[in-house]
């Protein structure tokens, strides 16, 4: 059997896809307030403009490719038993091969109905006031919001501490719940953070093994990935 591979991904690694990040741009998301647009208030305030917002977001995502990084990851399958936990919301990873991946902030390709969370469809053109789900409710992005429970922290929670290694990659660990799921980790386990700015959170900072590599996504993965494919 295979080693146990998780990578925590971030928005990183979709930059290079062309997909804009918010984190440094003074809280503002292509000239929105982020709590404007991805809060549960922000819905309940004025659910037209986060409908509009998450329409231009997944226009765009439909406009993009994965990239290296992306297929890199893929590559690894190869060796390891993969599972990405990704707190990015495009399917980049999903269209670049990988089979094991968990979304804790949702999917812009897919809507949600706003009365009965288990409805789930589908969802590649705009979301307008009016469209409904099947029980006459109006439709939501499928996306978890600020002030909004994340579903699926504990099964990703389980692959951490199953792993036998663990990537962070395109995230800065700032964002909870998901910058605590390095806390999970076995003792020991190695993990290796790539990001051009690496920012230690109290949790990756207390990681016995932990190596940083400071460069963008694409080519810290092209470094690690015939390091750790020559260990198998």
């Amino acid at each position: 059997m295979n080693p146990k591979l998780v990578v925590l991904s971030g928005a990183g690694i979709s930059a290079e896809s062309g997909i804009k990040t918010f984190r440094d741009a003074g809280g503002l998301w292509e000239g929105f307030d982020v709590m404007d647009v991805a809060s549960i208030s922000g819905w309940n305030n004025n659910p037209g403009l986060v409908l509009d917002f998450y329409n231009q977001r997944r226009r765009q995502l439909l406009q993009c490719n994965p990239n290296k990084a992306h297929f890199i990851l893929k590559d690894f399958e190869n060796f390891f038993d993969v599972c990405i936990v990704t707190q990015n919301v495009d399917d980049l990873h999903e269209r670049a091969g990988n089979k094991q991946i968990i979304h804790l902030h949702g999917e812009l390709l897919k809507s949600q109905s706003t009365i009965d969370p288990t409805l789930i469809y589908t969802c590649t053109k705009d979301i307008l006031p009016g469209d409904l789900c099947e029980k006459a409710s109006q439709l939501r992005p499928y996306i978890v919001w600020f002030g909004e429970e994340v579903p699926l922290i504990s099964l990703a929670a389980q692959k951490v501490s199953e792993a036998e290694l663990v990537i962070v990659v395109g995230t800065s660990l700032q964002v909870y719940p998901a910058a605590g799921l390095i806390s999970f980790a076995k003792k020991y386990t190695p993990i290796y953070y790539i990001d051009p700015k690496p920012s230690l959170n109290f949790e990756i900072s207390r990681q016995q093994n932990l190596e940083i590599i400071p460069e963008i996504a694409s080519v810290g993965l092209s470094m690690l990935y015939p390091r750790l494919t020559q260990l198998i």
